[in-house]
């Protein structure tokens, strides 16, 4: 009403609005374009990272959780799980989906010596009864040429494969744990594995042969019946123990079966060692490689290697159990 106008007529209004109208609308078109090929709308999913939209997920939620295997494995895009050190997905791993379980079953595990031995000479002397002939109770073990003992690899190696089989359901028992002043006897560590009714039982070792010699091996039960041994039920279950052992530790591992015992063939028969003559359930020995080659010792004394080791001896157990 300024100026002295008058108010437009109703047919007026409505023309000059649809005038104002069709000004406006390609004008915002054009603006909008414009604004969309500068990115202001880009939303790569990054989290924001390389654009001017929000996050997608809110600063203060969890971090989706790794895919099965190992990390930096895009479950998206289908990738497949990295290998672990050993060469074979950690999904083979005892308790991490390999679908096997050990609900049910006993295993026993014979760390090979005792770390207190040597601090007890006469009582690890005397002889024992083992079936065919007479042995000493027990020896000392061996030890690199640094003096890393036997008696300490192989607690270690023992200890990480009970956590891996208990993972799985296993009941797992130790002859020994380092809480006895000596011992058990050769004898005595049979029975034990006897006596628990054990399903398999494996007795951890090194060995102590020349310079030069490298490799682990494991060590069956022969058949033998005297005295109070006969091992004619155990033979074959613990050949196919010992087999899944030998390929299992040589997988975990990547050492290679010794060649300066049995022609290389990883599996070496013997009847004259008590822990295998007096056993009445499957049972084989590994020696997993040989403390006196400074190449051997080196990853004998690595805490990661022992970690394979271990892996490699409940793998082969979780395999034999599963057949």
């Amino acid at each position: 009403m300024s100026n002295g106008s008058f108010p437009p007529e109703p047919g007026r209004r409505g023309g000059t609005l649809a005038i104002v109208l069709a000004a406006l609308i390609p004008a915002c078109f054009a603006g909008w374009l414009l604004w969309s090929s500068v990115g202001g709308a880009k939303d790569d999913g990054a989290g924001g990272a390389g654009g001017t939209g929000a996050p997608t997920t809110s600063s203060t939620s969890s971090p989706p959780p790794p895919s099965s295997g190992a990390s930096g494995a895009s479950g998206a895009s289908g990738a497949s799980a990295t290998p672990s050190p050993s060469g074979e997905a950690s999904g083979d791993v005892p308790g991490e989906g390999s679908g096997k379980t050990l609900k049910g079953k006993v295993v026993v595990i014979d760390p090979g010596h005792n770390p207190h031995n040597r601090d007890h000479p006469s009582q690890i002397s005397r002889s024992v009864d083992i079936g065919t002939e007479e042995k000493e109770c027990d020896t000392t073990g061996t030890a690199t040429n640094s003096g890393y003992p036997e008696a300490s690899f192989t607690l270690d190696v023992a200890r990480r494969a009970r956590t891996l089989l208990e993972a799985r359901g296993a009941t797992v028992r130790f002859t020994q744990d380092g809480d006895r002043p000596y011992g058990p006897c050769v004898d005595e560590r049979a029975e034990i594995g006897n006596k628990a009714h054990a399903d398999a039982v494996v007795s951890v070792h090194a060995d102590g042969a020349a310079a030069g010699e490298r490799g682990f091996h494991v060590i069956l039960p022969k058949s033998v019946r005297g005295g109070g041994a006969d091992t004619s039920a155990i033979t074959v279950p613990s050949r196919h123990l010992g087999e899944r052992l030998l390929d299992r530790f040589e997988r975990a591992t990547g050492s290679e079966p010794a060649q300066y015992i049995s022609d290389g063939s990883g599996l070496d028969v013997r009847g004259d060692l008590g822990g295998l003559n007096l056993s009445t359930v499957p049972k084989v020995f590994i020696e997993c490689g040989n403390m006196r080659d400074s190449q051997d010792a080196a990853e004998l004394t690595d805490a990661a290697w022992r970690g394979r080791a271990a892996r490699g001896i409940a793998q082969g157990i979780t395999d034999f159990l599963n057949e």
